[in-house]
């Protein structure tokens, strides 16, 4: 297959210059569902793009009467959040003009004020087929009104003009997936949400964080929150439908690396889902140790952050992957004081049996900076 290439401009610079986006559209031989995958939405978490490249040379070794529907795919998503620097480093997961995290900038359906119960009420003895394309109608005729937002002489801020561009990219698809990577250093794992866990086995990733709490403003909450939303109203009204519409973020590895192992986690597990959904009709796809795949959910607000309590150097500290049980040493902290003393030694240790899945990569911290990431085990 050979997909079609489109390229949409997203923001013209002070030089005159633009920076733009690159789609991938692939076209199977027979209509059906819909797939968007992007990457490199934090300028840091570059592994994703890898992930699209090979995916776009896989599905170019594939005949149209192999995919079933369309899959897009969007790499480097933030022409402006991959091209921030700092000396050496690639940051890019702020908008350094206002600050906002680049991930928490998008229009949320549910948050439009629309009436979803009355929706819900109105199409309760419909079929599923026929809710989702009216829903989808009133989602984007909703979306619609932002243009005239953007075109009025007024304009909006930059992260509305660029959001509506990436969203309207998305709107209409079933599966949305979000490339990611630790901006520091980190395990594989995939971001979940309630009723969906049964799809997550497809990707077979070991860990998944399940969104047991979420505002809407990151790219999957967005896309999947409405249709949540209306699957919990219709449940009240007595009705069990439940729509094939998934949204997932893929943390792929640490930042500002493509680390192989993670890129071919990654590229077969999206393999597998894509299959699973019926979108590809690939040999020995979906894989056979799919179903009996175990992967270990651990509530969003069961993942903990630890901050350093001091100033100072990070040493011994517990490896990535790492299991530590409560009151064992998670790491020490080389604290040079001030007060006319010896240097001393800061130990911290676990409040909790847990799971580390996530570290810093700057092991120099100021009192009250990022150190690791657990999950509680």
């Amino acid at each position: 297959m050979i997909p079609v290439i489109s390229t949409i401009p997203v923001v013209q610079l002070a030089s005159g210059d633009r920076l733009s986006l690159q789609v991938y559209q692939f076209q199977g031989a027979i209509p059906g569902k819909k797939a968007y995958l992007q990457s490199n939405l934090h300028g840091a978490e570059i592994s994703g793009n890898a992930v699209i490249h090979q995916l776009i040379e896989f599905l170019m070794s594939l005949d149209s009467s192999q995919l079933s529907g369309e899959i897009w795919l969007v790499p480097v998503c933030n022409p402006v959040g991959v091209s921030q620097r700092s000396h050496h480093f690639s940051p890019g997961r702020y908008n350094l003009y206002d600050g906002v995290n680049w991930n928490r900038i998008f229009w949320d359906f549910e948050k439009q004020g629309e009436d979803i119960l009355g929706f819900a009420k109105s199409h309760i003895h419909l079929d599923a087929d026929t809710v989702k394309v009216n829903y989808r109608k009133a989602i984007a005729l909703s979306f619609a009104k932002e243009l005239a937002k953007i075109n009025a002489p007024s304009c909006r801020p930059y992260s509305e003009l660029y959001r509506y561009q990436l969203q309207s990219l998305c709107l209409d698809a079933d599966y949305v997936l979000d490339l990611h990577s630790s901006t520091n250093q980190s395990l594989d794992y995939l971001y979940c949400f309630n009723s969906r866990q049964e799809s997550a086995k497809a990707f077979l990733l070991d860990r998944a964080i399940l969104m047991n709490e979420y505002d809407g403003d990151a790219f999957d909450e967005a896309f999947l929150k409405p249709w949540l939303a209306l699957e919990k109203m219709l449940a009240e009204l007595g009705s069990a439908l439940k729509f094939d519409v998934e949204a997932w973020t893929l943390e792929l590895g640490s930042g500002m690396e493509m680390n192989p192992e993670s890129v071919a986690n990654g590229l077969r597990g999206i393999k597998n889902y894509l299959a699973s959904k019926g979108l590809l009709k690939i040999d020995g796809f979906p894989l056979p140790e799919t179903a009996a795949h175990q992967v270990i959910f651990t509530p969003k607000n069961s993942a903990l952050k630890y901050y350093a309590p001091a100033g100072g150097m990070i040493q011994n500290r517990v490896q990535v992957g790492s299991y530590v049980k409560k009151g064992d040493r998670l790491y020490q902290i080389l604290s040079f004081n001030k007060n006319g003393e010896f240097p001393s030694l800061v130990d911290v240790c676990a409040e909790s049996d847990v799971f580390i899945f996530d570290v810093s990569t700057n092991q120099s911290v100021n009192q009250g900076e990022y150190v690791l990431s657990v999950m509680a085990d």
